[in-house]
């Protein structure tokens, strides 16, 4: 199924929903509550996807797919190495990639996202699946600039707009098998599959939920494979993951 945050063009309103064939229905609730099916539907083009989910908190993983980590000189993770991103970076497909005037590098990353279904702490990879929402197209943008001359990574990968996100959630998904691809100005940039990370979704999920709780809402990103590199002004990025669908933004300075 395929779930979305959308905006009604007519009025404004906020909803969430799922797409039924051609149109798209609206529910009461929440995605990761409960559903109440209403009777409105909307056609595609009178409604604005929104980036499918509101995190409060955004927990990334470095250096998961073996040729990325070698193109980079790192040393190949014993454990998954994480990291965090400000929950402020989200916007949805078809919004613009801000690039900030205190950066001078800006980097494209294609990631397979995963958000959390309900309060997660200290689950084995076994019963991952159980915490699952969907999953997601995303775009880890970097300031690689600040990336490289700061030691922590929170605001090379934190401000506004370094998070593209979308179209929508998938809900019936294998993760460990699925094509992942980037296109710059229609030049395929990033093309790998989930099964190359070194450490697989439900691997990544039950470490992080052993070191901390994971809520309702929240965002995993699983790594970029090699390829990541630097977009310039005016570039359109595509992050396309087979399953889910395809996201694409442009980037405008500030």
């Amino acid at each position: 199924m395929k779930c979305v945050r959308f905006e009604d063009k007519r009025t404004g309103r906020i909803c969430i929903g799922y797409i039924d064939g051609n149109i798209v229905r609206r529910v009461q609730g929440s995605l990761q509550t409960f559903w109440q099916i209403t009777d409105d539907t909307y056609a595609m083009n009178e409604i604005r996807l929104l980036a499918p989910c509101v995190p409060t908190q955004i927990i990334c993983v470095s250096f998961n797919y073996r040729k990325h980590a070698q193109a980079c000189g790192a040393k190949i993770p014993q454990e998954p190495s994480i990291f965090a991103k400000a929950a402020h970076t989200v916007i949805g497909t078809g919004e613009n990639i801000i690039w900030p005037e205190q950066v001078e590098e800006l980097a494209y990353g294609a990631e397979l996202g995963i958000v959390i279904k309900k309060k997660m702490k200290n689950v084995e990879p076994k019963d991952v699946h159980k915490y699952i929402l969907g999953y997601t197209c995303a775009n880890d943008i970097t300031a690689r600039d600040l990336q490289k001359k700061e030691r922590q990574w929170l605001r090379c990968k934190s401000f506004d707009t370094f998070c593209p996100l979308g179209p929508w959630l998938e809900t019936d998904l294998d993760p460990t098998e699925l094509q992942i691809k980037l296109w710059l100005n229609g030049e395929l940039k990033q093309d790998a599959n989930t099964k190359d990370m070194i450490y697989n979704p439900y691997e990544i999920l039950s470490y992080i939920s052993k070191s901390f709780t994971l809520d309702a809402g929240d965002l995993i990103l699983t790594g970029t494979p090699v390829g990541a590199g630097l977009m310039g002004e005016g570039d359109e990025v595509t992050v396309e993951i087979e399953g889910i669908g395809k996201i694409t933004n442009r980037v405008v300075r500030n």
